[in-house]
């Protein structure tokens, strides 16, 4: 029987929820820089693929926070309140110039939640929040 060790097993797709496909958009596209993969509505609702161009076999799937079935409304009233506090959820990214894509995210408008800081536990990093409310780390790769 193989290991899990020898096993090949990669991050394919993660998903973050969006209320504004537009703003999602311009924020992943325009200010991340990532390119588009896949933008898809179905019934009034939109669907965005988006992921570093480098990195082909890794997306992110910006989803509408009620498309899933079986959600109930209290289900979604409480995803709706945790979204506007930014305690919903959150994705963590890796950059070598750091201090570079924090400007470049400054710049283009995003809420920024902390500025590059070396952390207690051994990393560097910064934070932001996508449109959606989203909590965006990313580490520094040293």
């Amino acid at each position: 029987m193989p290991s899990l060790a020898d096993m090949d097993v990669t991050i394919h797709w993660t998903f973050l929820p969006h209320h504004d496909p537009d703003a999602s958009l311009a924020f992943y596209r325009d200010t991340l820089g990532f390119e588009v993969r896949n933008d898809v509505g179905y019934d009034g609702m939109r669907w965005l693929t988006v992921g570093p161009a480098d990195q082909p076999g890794t997306s992110v799937v910006l989803e509408p926070p009620a498309a899933a079935p079986g959600i109930t409304d209290d289900e979604r009233r409480t995803i709706a309140e945790m979204m506007a506090k930014g305690t919903y959820a959150r994705l963590t990214l890796a950059a070598a110039d750091l201090d570079g894509v924090f400007a470049r995210l400054r710049a283009g408008g995003a809420e920024v939640v902390q500025e590059p800081t070396e952390q207690p536990y051994g990393i560097r990093d910064c934070a932001f929040r996508d449109p959606a409310g989203n909590l965006i780390r990313i580490n520094e790769l040293r």
